[in-house]
């Protein structure tokens, strides 16, 4: 497969990779390309903001989640109809699951794409150092391309010239710059960016900013790309006959899923109805499962609770039930935030509560029984970023495989864990679900 690619890495987080990389999806399609932006590493939000951008559906690209193979076939459906492809990067460049970065990091992601690498540095205190800094993230991994650098939070023309001649002395290309400026500033809150859906830049704003930034040498980078392979991979191919209804929590509360994920929930012979814990009073008729997602509800705790029909008809519901984070959180008995204490389906016993520090990082787990998407003793991948609590309770649905830890809850029918699965990376766990949907319930 020949397309052209690139990857938007930084030597850390908050350099603005998102911003360089929505100026440039944007700059690229108003002159009529496009390109497909993929998210390396297992996040939610960065992506809306890459989607407003490019017109189209991100992808996610973790080499600790996908073998190669597989991490190419996730790139190859992705860019269906795309001109070429952009990848903004994890963290810093070689920051990963492990200390030298050689597992779910922007490198990893990059070699196995033999993309080059655009290095985002934030500028705002910095001059000539910017040549030390970038010239050790070139020779740090001689395996990668270092191709260029792309300046943010620039103070001046004069201070990006200085930048410039300072790059031009270690020989790495200066592709242009953002300038500081809060109208290019993307708003957070505690799990990161604010989804594009509640804030975002206007993309006129982006392609007004692109006028600095080198963008047709960048497409040349892009465009400069040798063909890539296409090995074998297990992911199924083709499309299975329909099946099964999935109800699929989406709307402010409940919005973090993987759109591949869900893709391959279709291929596997699902439908997959929405339906919104805020608004909607019932679940989708003649729905065999439902799937409760990720999001925000400690935002919407109140409406979540004041909806007392849609929280009966969780309560009535015959079929299975799989929750990931958010989801775990509303299926609790209650959940306490800075503004009060809130009911909840009670499906799950304990109540959730917000606390300060974060938990996060990838969970390898392995099945403690028979559930919707797992038999007892499967291993999946996964991740968990969240800023709630609750108890642990019995019987628990994952062992952590890396240690004695004990999380999540499994009845049977109703599967609830901070663990946010990645089905493309044992889709095993994906067709027991379709199956488990099919019938209604778990066997």
């Amino acid at each position: 497969m020949k397309l052209p690619r690139l990857v938007v890495a930084a030597p850390s987080s908050g350099s603005g990779k998102t911003t360089v990389a929505a100026v440039l999806l944007a700059a690229w399609r108003a002159r009529g390309r496009a390109v497909q932006p993929f998210k390396a590493g297992p996040d939610y939000i960065d992506p809306t903001h890459l989607a407003r951008a490019a017109g189209r559906t991100p992808r996610n690209l973790d080499g600790w989640f996908l073998d190669r193979p597989e991490l190419l076939e996730v790139f190859r459906r992705g860019v269906k109809g795309a001109a070429g492809a952009l990848v903004e990067g994890v963290m810093g460049l070689f920051d990963g699951r492990d200390a030298l970065g050689r597992e779910g990091s922007t490198a990893q992601v990059a070699r196995w794409l033999d993309a080059p690498v655009v290095l985002v540095v934030d500028a705002r205190a910095m001059a000539g150092s910017i040549a030390a800094l970038v010239r050790g993230f070139r020779d740090h991994d001689p395996r990668l391309r270092l191709a260029g650098v792309v300046a943010n939070r620039v103070g001046s023309k004069r201070h990006a010239q200085i930048l410039a001649e300072a790059l031009e002395s270690v020989g790495v290309p200066f592709l242009g710059y953002l300038p500081r400026s809060p109208e290019l500033e993307l708003p957070e809150r505690h799990l990161g960016l604010v989804l594009a859906g509640e804030r975002t830049l206007d993309p006129g704003a982006w392609v007004r900013a692109a006028a600095t930034l080198e963008v047709e040498a960048l497409w040349r980078l892009a465009r400069s790309t040798p063909p890539l392979d296409a090995p074998a991979h297990r992911l199924p191919l083709g499309r299975e006959p329909l099946r099964a209804r999935i109800a699929v929590a989406r709307d402010a509360a409940f919005n973090f899923y993987y759109p591949e994920a869900l893709e391959l929930l279709e291929q596997l012979g699902a439908e997959l109805v929405p339906f919104s814990p805020l608004a909607d009073d019932a679940l989708p008729a003649d729905a065999g499962a439902v799937w409760i997602g990720g999001g925000y509800p400690e935002l919407y705790a109140r409406e979540l609770a004041a909806n007392r029909g849609m929280l009966e008809a969780l309560r009535r519901f015959e079929g299975p039930v799989y929750a990931e984070c958010g989801g775990l959180m509303y299926l609790s008995e209650a959940l306490t935030t800075p503004e009060g204490r809130f009911a909840m389906a009670g499906l799950v016993p304990g109540a959730a509560r917000m606390q300060e520090r974060p938990t996060l990082g990838y969970r390898h787990v392995e099945a403690l029984a028979d559930g919707p998407v797992a038999r007892r003793g499967w291993r999946a991948k996964g991740h968990a970023f969240h800023y709630s609590t609750r108890p642990a309770v019995e019987p628990a649905a994952w062992r952590r495989v890396d240690g004695a830890e004990r999380e999540g809850y499994l009845d049977g029918r109703v599967h609830a864990s901070y663990t946010h699965l990645y089905f493309p990376a044992a889709p095993e766990l994906a067709r027991r679900f379709v199956a488990a949907a099919a019938r209604g319930g778990v066997r």
